[in-house]
């Protein structure tokens, strides 16, 4: 999930697909290390996004998601609950943007833990937000602002507080942050199936798709 290769930019044709897939992979394998290969379509010519390709590189299709953005998000058609939102910046904070992470995307703690754990991160524009209701952490998002758009990323909800408004009043008061501090309302995302629909009532539209396939 972490050790991820993306595309830069434009692929010409399938041998240079077939030398980026090699780059990724020789990187990874010298460290020992399972990684995936993060694809958007934007940047494949149509001929080349066959999963067959990746999968004569030893690549199996893992999900697509769709890529979406929105140049100015809609009001809330909901009277969203009044959170208290912390922004990621101490241990208590940081651990609670693991445990939900865990929960909700159904990844180890100690995957979590590695990366999120360490102070590093969020000190080089990644910028995350824990939502608490009633005083216990519920949800989370986080934002990095690059290329004139504002990245969305790790927004998640307890199961136990899904479908109440608590993961959109999170991203919502992370994006208002992220539009402060850099005046950008232009963002993008990759959403999730359970996702979409709140996406789409933001104003999110689907612009592209994104594939993720892994190392076998």
């Amino acid at each position: 999930m972490f050790n991820a290769a993306f595309l830069s930019n434009l692929v010409s044709d399938s041998e240079d697909l077939a030398r980026r897939i090699c780059a990724a992979r020789v990187h990874f394998e010298a460290r020992g290390l399972p990684w995936s290969f993060w694809v958007c379509h934007g940047l494949l010519p149509p001929k080349l996004r066959r999963r067959t390709i990746f999968e004569r590189s030893g690549l199996r299709h893992a999900v697509q998601l769709p890529g979406m953005c929105a140049d100015r998000l809609l009001p809330p058609k909901r009277a969203l609950p009044e959170l208290e939102i912390r922004r990621v910046g101490d241990e208590a904070t940081r651990l609670a943007f693991c445990d939900i992470g865990c929960a909700c995307f159904h990844v180890p703690l100690d995957w979590f833990r590695e990366i999120f754990l360490r102070q590093g991160i969020w000190e080089d524009g990644f910028v995350g937000y824990v939502g608490y209701w009633q005083g216990q952490a519920v949800a989370t998002a986080a934002t990095v602002t690059a290329a004139g758009a504002v990245g969305v990323y790790n927004v998640a909800t307890l199961p136990t507080h899904r479908r109440r408004g608590h993961g959109e009043a999170v991203v919502r008061y992370a994006l208002e942050q992220a539009r402060r501090e850099s005046n950008c309302e232009r963002t993008i995302l990759q959403a999730t199936e359970h996702g979409l629909s709140l996406y789409l009532s933001m104003g999110y539209r689907t612009v592209t798709a994104v594939d993720v396939y892994a190392s076998e």
